[in-house]
């Protein structure tokens, strides 16, 4: 989801729902007014560690109340500053990204850990999107009328997560393995007779 002001006015009054938004550096303005706010007032920070695809990572998460702030952005009233502490295994490189997001949500409904899962959990659908683009070259795609876009982004998400339900680790891989075999393994998988 993209950050505009256009989106949050959509969510909130139209959805009736909240939006956790990243704002990234192509919003110049917006992104250092976040970077510049007194983040070490904070008074709570939640951190979390895990491992996984082949790095450590601890991440904290921090969360201040932003409503005397004017972003121009409908709704918000909590800023969130994310540091991720990433070191490969492997190599032992380190990186520190931080990243800076807005929500609706006030400190009553998400304290500094629940925002720092949502903030980890719209990574875990960027990596599908990752996939989809890498793998199906989604993001070049021609379909773009009716339900074209859709459909073939159900196909998509089909073709990425039968394999990975038989166990396959690199979907390009399994992908090769399975079109060895066209006509009876794609339905093997499938469970289809």
């Amino acid at each position: 989801m993209h950050t505009t002001r256009e989106q949050a006015r959509h969510i909130v009054p139209g959805k009736q729902a909240h939006y956790f938004l990243v704002v990234k550096a192509n919003q110049p303005t917006l992104h250092a007014v976040l970077r510049k706010l007194p983040w070490s007032r904070c008074r709570e920070v939640a951190y979390a560690r895990n491992r996984g695809h082949r790095r450590r990572e601890t991440r904290s998460a921090r969360a201040l109340t932003i409503t005397d702030l004017d972003l121009g952005f409908p709704f918000a009233v909590q800023a969130v500053k994310i540091r991720r502490h990433r070191t490969t295994r492997k190599t032992g490189k380190t990186t520190r990204p931080t990243i800076y997001a807005i929500t609706d949500l006030n400190s009553r409904q998400a304290h500094p850990a629940a925002l720092g899962k949502t903030a980890q959990s719209q990574w875990g659908i960027e990596a599908v999107h990752h996939v989809r683009d890498v793998t199906f070259s989604e993001d070049a795609s021609k379909i773009r009328t009716g339900h074209g876009p859709a459909n073939m982004a159900t196909f998509r998400n089909l073709a990425i997560n039968t394999p990975r339900t038989a166990g396959y680790t690199s979907i390009a891989a399994g992908l090769r393995e399975i079109s060895y075999e066209p006509f009876t393994r794609p339905l093997d998988l499938l469970k289809l007779p």
